[in-house]
């Protein structure tokens, strides 16, 4: 493990602990060259289903391009990063215990766009316009009517 401050790579772990969900290995270490410490988690690597993107390429399955594009919708929105990765953490085990070997794209995009859908209107519609590639005003408004509508069957205007 690299060092990041002088990118040197003697260290020793000083302290681990398992983290709060089980799922990865807390590990402080400090580096034996400049004797700064830095923190490394530990996780172990998953068997993922490959992605079958809409133009048929496959990629392996990638949380941080999920993780990045739920952070673009959330921008400025009262959403924290804790509960990014925890949704991002049950799409993985959603999809490990599927058990299949490869998932259409769209699947991923659809519990996305519904979960934000729950958290906030803002970023839903965010990512539902680049997700749903809206061809025009139109088709993006009359998403936006159906979001008042279903606001006004709740009560909420």
């Amino acid at each position: 493990m690299k060092c990041p401050y002088c990118t040197k790579t003697e260290n020793k772990v000083i302290d681990s602990r398992m983290s709060k969900d089980g799922r990865s290995i807390r590990r402080r270490r400090e580096c034996l060259e400049c004797g700064r410490r830095f923190t490394t988690y530990e996780r172990q690597e998953d068997i993922l289903p490959m992605i079958v993107k809409k133009d048929g390429r496959r990629e392996p399955f990638n949380r941080e391009k999920i993780i990045s594009g739920i952070q673009k919708s959330c921008q400025k929105r009262p959403i924290g990063m804790n509960q990014i990765e925890e949704f991002v953490d049950s799409l993985e085990v959603y999809f490990q215990e599927l058990g299949r070997k490869e998932i259409e794209s769209n699947e991923i995009g659809e519990k996305v766009i519904n979960n934000l859908k729950d958290w906030d209107e803002v970023a839903y519609v965010r990512f539902a316009s680049v997700y749903r590639q809206f061809k025009d005003i139109t088709e993006f408004m009359s998403e936006l009517e159906d979001i008042l509508k279903a606001k006004r069957a709740e009560g909420g205007i």
